[in-house]
């Protein structure tokens, strides 16, 4: 499902998209925190498809839970 997400560097400057779109990833995750529904999401941008708003929030999901943190440490000692 996540190969629906493509990254090419002559396409919105690399960022990940929704294949077959110039719609990227970050833009439908900005455009959800700022309360948009899906159903208006997907009336709004008619090239993205259910499938393409699940698989751009599983690709978010996936890309920060591989994500590694690191702890500051205690400048307070």
């Amino acid at each position: 499902m996540v190969d629906l997400i493509v990254a090419d560097p002559e396409v919105m400057g690399g960022k990940p998209v929704v294949a077959g779109t110039r719609i990227t990833v970050e833009e439908i995750l900005r455009r959800l925190a700022a309360g948009e529904s899906p159903e208006a999401l997907l009336e709004a941008l008619p090239r993205l498809t259910p499938e393409g708003l699940r698989t751009a929030l599983l690709y978010a999901a996936e890309v920060l839970g591989a994500e590694r943190v690191y702890p500051y440490p205690d400048q307070a000692a």
